[in-house]
């Protein structure tokens, strides 16, 4: 294997970013930040307890309540916006690199996310200055409108998977409405986050609208949910971390919206397009390192099409490229951490007492070192078996025959997760009917996981709690107060008279 390259003038330490500037832990503690291909520690970051969220949240309040963000108009924010756009793409090399060397994805995919990031903000950018709210009239009598307002302070909780490109989901429509915003960002991968802060101020956002504080879920993230003075929490994780959200966040009855796991079904009829669901099939669960929420991890197959199919998909498997994720050939890399590579191996090995295996089942050949898991296909995996009814969260996937439309609806809807689907037929009334008895948020017709930003992104059951994307970010992230105005005489009882 060629020397694993590393990213130039990386951090040996990396910091909060509290009211305009970088700033430690105010009791010194730490964490290690690991590189994934070698499992060496390459960073120390400050590690956020209630005193640093404190801190952070309190430089945001007074950025609501005193400074000049959530007054601007939208077109101001809008050209701050299109900056750091400008900002982001200008360093699409730099922050590809980063995040590769951070997370283990492949190069080839991180330069995507650089871009997707930026699209991020014009979009909304774009949107605010478009943005018109309703009137309702009565004619003679009343007028009727709503007056859309920034909520306040929003607390941020991304994931270590594509952790930039994520994180810009959420920044982008939080600052975009005028809120101010605390980022916890995943403590696998805190170096991508840390370019936010330049790129912000350089760009113009007021010291204080952004902060960024690095920790632990148990340290920094509960810190934040609980935090009396955060009235919205905006996380996408796993699903257990969710429910504890949930709980945590009911004191306050703040407002939650939870992207959360997923174990989503790739139904493939016998009229399909075999060969482009086949490309489809391998790319959704192996791209990003199978580290996708969306990712298609069970194929449900038809059974007159299903020995043809395990064939081919099985043998395109074996030939997926692994190796260090800065090789422009690499189709997929090393997992995040070494606490998520033992995880996956270990579901590898119950896959192995309940399917049939056709390709991988453990460390790839020749990669002796780093996180690496060789593209594994699982065939015959009965709907009770756990890797059929679990997120494993990596290149692991689980192939299943039916023998009828009722079969793969039952099959699809058996789990309780609720993200993506993806169908491929060509039967036109059969592919609606399908899709719409899905119980999944999201669903592609033959296609994979290709976004329009319009559209609003969630799930449904153990898969998440509310929508953003498009229109539906700009309802989480604001207050819509009605107001009414009476045009002509009131007739009111006269209690008391």
């Amino acid at each position: 294997m060629a020397e694993h390259y590393i990213p130039d003038n990386l951090p040996t330490h990396i910091r909060h970013f509290i009211n305009g500037e970088f700033v430690d832990s105010i009791n010194g503690a730490t964490f290690e930040v690991l590189d994934p291909v070698t499992n060496v520690t390459y960073a120390t970051a400050a590690a956020g307890q209630r005193e640093d969220i404190d801190a952070a949240v309190r430089a945001a309040r007074q950025a609501f309540t005193s400074g000049p963000w959530p007054g601007m108009k939208p077109r101001e924010r809008a050209r701050i916006l299109n900056r750091i756009a400008d900002a982001v793409e200008a360093q699409e090399h730099r922050l590809a690199e980063m995040e590769t060397f951070d997370t283990g994805l492949p190069i080839t995919q991180a330069k995507g996310q650089a871009l997707r990031a930026a699209e991020n903000f014009r979009f909304f950018a774009d949107l605010i200055v478009a943005q018109f709210d309703d009137a309702m009239k009565v004619p003679g009598a009343q007028i009727n409108y709503v007056n859309r307002k920034p909520i306040g302070v929003a607390g941020l909780i991304t994931p270590w998977n594509t952790p930039f490109m994520l994180e810009s989901w959420k920044l982008a429509p939080a600052l975009a409405t005028g809120n101010t915003v605390v980022l916890k960002p995943a403590e696998f991968t805190p170096l991508s986050a840390s370019l936010w802060a330049d790129i912000f101020t350089a760009a113009g956002v007021p010291a204080g609208v952004f902060n960024l504080v690095n920790g632990l879920g148990e340290e920094a993230g509960d810190a934040l949910v609980k935090h009396p003075d955060v009235p919205l929490i905006s996380f996408t994780g796993e699903t257990t971390t969710g429910q504890t959200i949930f709980r945590n966040a009911a004191e306050h009855l703040k407002g939650l919206s939870m992207e959360l796991g997923g174990k989503s079904p790739c139904v493939v009829f016998a009229d399909a397009d075999l060969d482009a669901a086949i490309d489809s099939a391998l790319f959704g669960v192996f791209s990003l390192n199978g580290e996708r929420c969306t990712a298609g991890s069970r194929i449900l197959v038809e059974r007159a099409i299903y020995e043809e199919f395990c064939d081919k998909y099985a043998a395109r498997a074996r030939k997926i490229v692994v190796g260090d994720p800065h090789d422009a050939q690499t189709e997929v890399g090393a997992l995040v951490h070494p606490e998520h590579y033992d995880k996956v191996m270990g579901y590898i090995e119950i896959g192995k007492t309940e399917g049939r295996l056709l390709a991988g089942g453990g460390r790839p050949k020749g990669l002796a070192t780093g996180n690496y898991v060789a593209p594994t296909v699982f065939a015959d995996v009965k709907p009770d078996a756990r890797i059929f009814q679990e997120e494993i969260f990596g290149p692991v996937v689980a192939i299943t025959p039916f023998d009828s439309d009722a079969e793969a609806l039952q099959l699809a809807n058996g789990v309780k997760y609720g993200l993506a689907a993806y169908i491929w037929t060509r039967d036109l009334s059969r592919a609606h009917t399908f899709a719409q008895n899905m119980e999944a948020g999201m669903v592609w017709l033959n296609s994979h996981n290709v976004r329009d930003l319009r559209t609003p992104f969630g799930g449904v059951k153990s898969s998440g709690l509310g929508h953003e994307g498009g229109y539906r970010s700009i309802d989480f992230y604001t207050d819509q107060q009605a107001v009414h105005i009476t045009l002509g005489p009131v007739h009111t009882p006269k209690f008391g008279a």
